[in-house]
């Protein structure tokens, strides 16, 4: 999806939002000065539709007839306040439940508390953000700032096991006042010995140029604990991905370990210190990426090409995948 496109503006109620439901300003590349996400306390109104796809699998989606697998990313700065008016198009009962933000009980998505959507119906989800700040017993909370995700909770089980198996997934951002913006983010979602419900040994590639900062959102789900690793970049072990300063204690890694319904995110700089190359990122537990749990980052040199990569030797289409800020 290129830049115009994505950042293209919809008029929801009385606040216009982005399709990827950014509040930040655009990010620049690593070689001009990064751009910060502002303050948060925005209340934001979206339509989100859950749709069968001609494949079998089900997606999420910003307007009926477009949803995908994984489902629209959804990026919010601490203290904003969402209301999804969420529709299903489908014959078979479905919902809409997050993780890591604060809701009350309407909006848990489950048929135990009777929050999901009959088929044909709507609901409307509130999703409420906070910063950090001190309790009146003086104890510590934590803000909402994270990487996090939303997925059904209904579809074949109450625990929404078959929906999560056809795609109802998708990625959640939220930012601190002061987080470094990306230029894109690529979301990669280990489902079972799937990357992103596609077929073993088809990607998806994300495509990046030499300086470009890149920012993954790592989801898993279904029954097995993975590891993602990816070649030639490394990141922070922390909320951001990023280290702080010289005297940041976090680990910088390239392998982490993670299981169903763990979520994390970094950015890289894309090429930093390596250079252009099809930089390979999959599964570090041997048999599952032997099975197909692998694709590939994409990093072009200034003038489109990337050294000794062949698409055609690689059976690949054109990569995709990203949301561009």
């Amino acid at each position: 999806m290129d830049r115009r496109s994505f950042n293209r503006r919809v008029l929801l109620g009385s606040a216009a939002v982005a399709t990827s439901l950014s509040v930040a300003p655009e990010a620049t590349s690593a070689t001009g000065p990064a751009k910060t996400a502002p303050a948060g306390g925005e209340v934001r109104r979206i339509k989100l539709y859950a749709e069968k796809l001609a494949d079998g699998q089900m997606g999420y989606g910003l307007e009926k007839g477009k949803a995908t697998v994984p489902g629209p990313l959804i990026e919010l700065n601490e203290g904003d306040t969402l209301h999804i008016e969420f529709e299903n198009t489908m014959d078979v009962a479905v919902s809409l439940h997050v993780h890591g933000l604060d809701y009350e009980i309407t909006s848990d998505g489950t048929k135990l508390n009777r929050s999901h959507v009959e088929p044909g119906g709507t609901r409307t989800y509130t999703w409420r953000t906070h910063a950090p700040g001190r309790r009146k017993d003086g104890t510590w909370r934590a803000g909402s700032a994270g990487y996090w995700h939303y997925h059904d909770h209904v579809v074949g089980t109450d625990h929404g096991t078959q929906g999560l198996q056809k795609g109802l997934y998708g990625p959640v951002i939220v930012r601190r006042k002061g987080d470094v913006l990306p230029d894109r983010t690529h979301t990669v979602v280990f489902n079972d010995m799937l990357i992103n419900n596609r077929p073993p040994h088809s990607g998806p590639d994300f495509e990046a140029t030499v300086g470009d900062r890149v920012e993954f959102v790592v989801i898993t789900h279904g029954e097995f604990y993975h590891t993602f690793h990816m070649h030639g970049h490394r990141w922070a072990d922390n909320r951001t991905g990023m280290l702080t300063g010289p005297d940041d204690p976090s680990q910088v890694i390239d392998n982490k370990i993670t299981g169903p319904a763990d979520s994390f995110g970094f950015q890289v700089i894309a090429g930093e210190g390596v250079g252009a190359g099809a930089w390979m990122y999959h599964c570090h537990v041997q048999s599952h990426s032997d099975m197909g749990m692998v694709g590939l980052f994409l990093v072009k040199k200034p003038d489109g090409t990337i050294p000794g990569y062949d698409p055609h030797e690689h059976g690949k289409e054109p990569p995709g995948g990203g949301h561009e800020h």
